[in-house]
């Protein structure tokens, strides 16, 4: 037997928010890209179609599979890294935290991220992960090289002078292109950010939503339903020294309020809705404003141990605040009873297919909900204001939007829809989620 066939197994998969259950016929571990094709082979011949999972963490079914699981777990650490050129090359199951940590022992970073990183690097920069800049774009826009296997087996390295239309593509791939064993990201020498966090209302941030964001290298807030408060946060660069949170009050805020306090919070709120719009009013006025200075990974992120389910939408940056306040207005002339608050980021135009960013300077509305709660008529809700102003939704988070509004929505879409014909004629790597937001 083979080293490939002994890292084979059946097992039942479910993803981070448990909104996902899927059973493949067989997992597959390979430790190798060479593993991998072989893989590839093996399940092209028994007529298996193929899905390549990382952490889970997205809420859509875009990994689910009834064929073969692949797990990225063995495709781990990194390859390279070229100081000349600024760059490291990572194999694909990476985790973003330990990416995070290995970087930083080099002196090195990347310029922006999202606010966790639990997620392995392919699946986050697959489904368009992103963080909030003035002039930083998301993980995927750091990219600067890749490399995948195709359903044929091929391994394929694509850059923007190789393979550039499939770089174009494979940069936020959702999966359907081919399975991505490695990605270049561009990186520099590690810096500090400030982060000054700070209550503010709902109408001064929305009355002064353009001068935040202009004003700051990384500008997000939160919104709490029910209330007239909002938590905001800005990030830019410093000169130092370091002053990361003491050990007490980061645990207070971080720890305390924002995970134990909270969970209790929003447990309450499912059993009694009623309770919501009160806690809502106590806890938005719980996290006090707070200034620290630290390395770039520890200001961008926060643990979340709330499990929740989400949906986010990218309008146009122009469209946010009228976004946003047509959300407030709906909640508020509603029996809905929201306990997680409205989270509000920002993004400039990038260059690849299916980026929500794509050609358009983008703010991202999220909405979150405790699991358990039922989220259909809220989320139905946000989802109607959103797609009034042409927006595009996470494709790892909870949406019912399909190939036809999508051809819509983006001007490139028969590009991407043309190339995964090209490169997966036969639907390797296709599954129901990519049936409804791609087409067959």
């Amino acid at each position: 037997m083979s080293d490939t066939h002994a890292r084979t197994k059946t097992s039942t998969w479910h993803n981070w928010a448990g909104t996902v259950t899927a059973r493949p016929a067989r997992t597959e571990s390979p430790a190798s890209v060479e593993e991998l094709a072989d893989v590839l082979r093996r399940a092209g011949a028994d007529g298996l179609k193929v899905k390549p999972v990382g952490s889970g963490h997205s809420f859509t079914a875009a990994a689910a599979t009834d064929g073969v699981l692949i797990r990225p777990d063995l495709l781990t650490g990194i390859r390279d890294i070229d100081r000349e050129a600024m760059t490291v090359t990572v194999e694909a199951g990476t985790p973003l935290k330990r990416l995070n940590t290995a970087l930083a022992r080099e002196g090195l970073s990347l310029t922006n991220m999202g606010d966790i990183m639990e997620q392995t690097i392919a699946g986050a920069t697959s489904t368009g992960t992103h963080g909030t800049g003035r002039e930083s774009a998301s993980i995927s826009a750091q990219i600067r090289a890749l490399e995948m296997v195709t359903a044929d087996g091929s391994v394929l390295v694509c850059s923007a002078e190789q393979n550039p239309e499939i770089f174009a593509a494979a940069r936020i791939g959702l999966g359907a292109l081919g399975v991505i064993t490695a990605v270049t990201l561009a990186v520099e020498p590690i810096f500090l950010l400030t982060a000054r966090e700070e209550p503010m209302s709902f109408d001064r941030v929305t009355s002064d939503f353009d001068e935040l964001v202009a004003e700051n290298e990384h500008f997000e807030f939160y919104w709490f339903p029910h209330t007239g408060n909002c938590s905001t946060k800005r990030n830019n660069r410093s000169a130092g020294p370091a002053a990361p949170p003491g050990k007490v009050s980061a645990w207070i805020d971080d720890e305390l309020l924002s995970n134990g306090v909270f969970q209790l919070a929003c447990a309450l709120g499912r059993a009694v809705p009623s309770t919501i719009p009160s806690i809502a009013r106590v806890s938005s006025r719980a996290l006090s404003a707070r200034t620290y200075t630290d390395i770039p990974y520890k200001v961008f992120t926060s643990p979340r141990r709330v499990r929740f389910v989400e949906m986010e939408y990218a309008v146009p940056r122009e469209h946010a605040v009228a976004a946003l306040r047509e959300l407030k207005a709906m909640i508020e002339r509603s029996p809905l009873k929201v306990s997680f608050p409205v989270e509000v980021r920002t993004a400039p135009a990038d260059d690849m297919t299916l980026s929500t960013a794509s050609g358009r300077d983008s703010a991202y509305i999220a909405v979150h909900l405790y699991r358990g709660t039922p989220h259909r008529a809220y989320f139905t809700a946000v989802e109607r204001i959103m797609t009034a102003h042409a927006g595009r939704p996470h494709w790892g988070k909870i949406h019912t939007r399909d190939a036809a509004y999508f051809s819509e929505v983006y001007p490139r879409f028969g590009e991407f829809t043309a190339l995964r014909d090209r490169l997966d004629p036969d639907r390797m790597f296709g599954n129901d989620y990519l049936r409804r937001v791609l087409g067959d």
